[in-house]
């Protein structure tokens, strides 16, 4: 059995976020979708505006039948090591430096590292904003 592994913060839930869990199952055979722990958010963007806690993410995920499995993370570089998979589908704005290094560790580890595409015309922080103008 193949396993992908995909990972986000998956806030504001939107079209762009199911898309990626389609396009990473069809990579292999079960999704492993990790969710960032909502304290790890706010210790690296203390303003950020988190809308649900980690547990609710974890609920919206867990729904999705696309979706075989939902783990909590921290660090994507730490977690990874952690984790039984075989491809680490990485959405195309996932490129911080914990993301360098996780994609580095699954090369030298013979993980497959797949790029996937954003959605077009869908975005968490447009969404964001737009709700910000809705006040």
């Amino acid at each position: 059995m193949k396993k992908v592994i995909t990972v986000g913060v998956f806030d504001y839930f939107h079209l762009g976020h199911l898309r990626l869990f389609e396009n990473a199952k069809r990579l292999g055979d079960y999704l492993i979708v990790a969710v960032q722990d909502g304290n790890c958010i706010l210790k690296t963007k203390p303003d950020a505006k988190v809308l649900y806690t980690t547990q609710q993410r974890i609920d919206l995920v867990k729904a999705l039948r696309v979706v075989d499995e939902v783990i909590v993370y921290e660090d994507v570089d730490r977690t990874l090591p952690e984790v039984d998979f075989d491809v680490f589908a990485v959405g195309a704005d996932q490129t911080h430096p914990g993301f360098q290094r996780a994609v580095k560790w699954c090369l030298e580890n013979g993980k497959e590292v797949v790029r996937l595409p954003r959605t077009p015309g869908i975005c968490s922080s447009a969404i964001k904003s737009s709700l910000e103008t809705l006040k």
